[in-house]
């Protein structure tokens, strides 16, 4: 295969870390590299490195004469002043770009619900990072740097995103690197995986089934002292073997070897004894939506939803942005009132949920992390049976990836992952029976989304997911359910049925455009609900307007920041936890906004 671009003897220094010593790598064409490693470790810069966007300290990155190269970086650059039109095709004449094929599947697969015409000034965080992966992908380009690309995707996004860079840049053809947390997203479409760890990039065949495989086989034979790493990686790989979707039949996933390296793996979850434990704590009722709906005057969220949710229930919930999972939790939990029929709760259910916005956490800024988490509680139970564990906070902290350094830290001075992590530990050392997950994988690397799976593998409780993360949701669930037309659909094929139904029937987008019923009419919120939902949605556009200002303004501190690494880690915490807050607040948006502009 011809050589396209590489790098020789790379250092890459900031002045209190040394993040690349000696690396040398190449690639070629027809290759699809996934990008992982913890956060911290220099994927990104690796990326921009081998972009030509930041000059290594020594070495040197090649790049064969006539190559087209595009990056699609985190940094948000796109001119408030263009249209949207004039951002993804620039001035190009409309029979240009419409005859097309690729840049009709580009706008229809990622812009759908823009308007084409409008301004780029006033759309959300997400619509302009979605604005700006249009723009890359809309042009010629032999060899493209994907930053997070599955960002602000949903599931459906992210697998329209999928099939188009496999048909973009199949075998033989360009090459592809991409720098993300999604695992189903880099199993889907690599050829190839790169680790950096420790200032080295370390190459692994195949996706991240076959990377996983190789990483436990690696470790094996070092005899690795990252004993709980490998296991966890171990666990893993049994899961992938065993039962993951769509896995077990790659060619390059060798079954043989899998098999030998997971032969004393039992599954991952007992799933009698957790539900056992289940019952004895929850009772046989936990929450019944007995023909449930939500409705803001004549717009309808939710209409006739009945789920009567089991002790030890593990259920991933699917829908786009505004269909009203979010609402859907609400009714769970109680913060929502059913506008029609009725939601019934256990006695002696206690419900928690991990929210995107870590208000747990806000009371414990200046507290250093240790201090936190004693004043809970003293030990902790996981597992079942013959496998019960007591483990203390600070036992619990270290399985969570913290480590002793970190447990004298601010709580402010954590990262966003970090933040995260212990948001979850929190919530998890207040003993609910019923948890809640509202995407809890933002600021996760692959490793600790392995960590925070295992820990879940051992609650025994009811367990409600909302995620666009699909392996997350596939890996924790047992079972999926779908919002489409503002009703709860169970999913017997998973998201592999869901994508099949949105593309089957793409007018099942989100219930806010239908009809109220006349139940729900009479039901309509009263003149004092309408004026507290008026409320909310001008207290988050305010919000929404100073979050854009601040990350623009964290954007430019990043430009000026490129040779202070800890600074420039610092800074890029300080954007995901924003743009984390953004996505919530949009998605409430939907589900207020426009039900009152009715």
């Amino acid at each position: 295969m011809a050589h396209l671009l590489g790098g020789e003897a790379l250092r890459l220094e900031y002045p209190t870390k040394v993040v690349f010593d000696g690396v040398s790598i190449g690639v070629d064409e027809g290759d699809r590299i996934g990008i992982v490693g913890r956060n911290g470790d220099g994927k990104s810069s690796l990326l921009r490195m081998l972009a030509g966007l930041v000059e290594p300290d020594s070495g040197r990155v090649t790049v064969r004469g006539g190559i087209r190269v595009g990056v699609l970086s985190q940094a948000d650059d796109l001119d408030d002043d263009l249209r949207v039109r004039d951002a993804v095709v620039g001035d190009q004449a409309e029979h240009e770009w419409a005859g097309d094929a690729r840049v009709r599947d580009v706008i229809a697969g990622l812009l759908g619900d823009l308007d084409w015409e409008g301004p780029i000034r006033g759309l959300s965080g997400g619509q302009r990072r979605r604005v700006s992966l249009a723009a890359l992908l809309a042009g010629d380009w032999d060899v493209v740097f994907l930053d997070e690309p599955t960002n602000h995707l949903d599931v459906e996004g992210i697998a329209w995103l999928a099939e188009h860079l496999k048909r973009r840049w199949p075998a033989g053809s360009g090459a592809l690197l991409v720098v993300t947390h999604d695992r189903w997203f880099l199993d889907e479409i690599c050829t190839a995986t790169w680790e950096v760890h420790d200032r080295i990039v370390e190459p692994f065949e195949g996706g991240y089934a076959a990377y996983i495989l190789q990483r436990v086989e690696r470790d094996r034979q070092a005899a690795s002292i990252e004993a709980r790493r490998q296991n966890l990686a171990r666990k893993e790989l049994a899961w992938l073997r065993r039962g993951a979707p769509a896995r077990t039949s790659k060619p390059k996933f060798r079954i043989d070897a899998a098999n030998e390296l997971i032969a004393d793996v039992p599954e991952i979850r007992d799933r009698v004894a957790l539900q056992s434990l289940a019952v004895s704590r929850l009772g046989k009722d936990v929450v019944d939506v007995l023909d449930a709906g939500v409705a803001y005057g004549d717009r309808v969220v939710l209409e006739k939803v009945e789920w009567r949710i089991a002790p030890g229930e593990r259920t991933g919930i699917l829908g786009v942005n505004g269909a009203g999972k979010s609402t859907l939790l609400g009714l769970i939990s109680g913060t929502v009132e059913p506008t029609s029929g009725r939601i019934k709760q256990g006695k002696t259910v206690k419900v928690a949920t991990l929210s995107q916005r870590m208000t747990e956490l806000d009371e414990h800024l200046a507290d250093p992390v240790r201090v936190v988490i004693s004043q809970l509680r003293t030990s902790y139970t996981i597992g079942s049976g013959s496998k019960v564990q007591d483990l203390t906070p600070g036992q619990l902290l270290e399985r969570m990836g913290f480590s002793s350094a970190q447990l004298s830290t601010a709580v402010k001075d954590l990262s966003g992952g970090q933040k995260r992590r212990l948001q979850l530990l929190l919530i998890l050392l207040d003993q609910p029976n019923v948890l809640i997950l509202d995407e809890p994988t933002n600021d996760l690397d692959t490793d600790m989304l392995a960590a925070v799976e295992d820990l879940l593998d051992s609650w025994a409780g009811t367990l409600i997911v909302v995620s666009h993360d699909r392996y997350f949701l596939e890996r924790v669930t047992d079972q999926q359910y779908a919002i489409l037309g503002g009703r709860l659909r169970h999913l017997p094929g998973g998201v592999d049925e869901y994508l099949r139904l949105r593309r089957e029937q793409p007018e099942l987008t989100r219930a806010a455009g239908a009809t109220a019923t006349p139940a729900a009419d009479a039901a309509a919120l009263s003149g004092s609900d309408r004026r507290a939902a008026q409320k909310e949605v001008s207290a988050i556009d305010r919000r929404l307007e100073k979050l854009q200002r601040e990350i623009a303004d964290v954007d430019a501190q990043l430009a000026d920041a490129h040779d202070d690494f800890e600074r420039l880690l610092g800074l890029q915490r300080r954007r995901d936890e924003l743009v984390g807050e953004t996505t919530t607040l949009e998605e409430r948006w939907l589900e207020l906004g426009e039900a009152l502009d009715a």
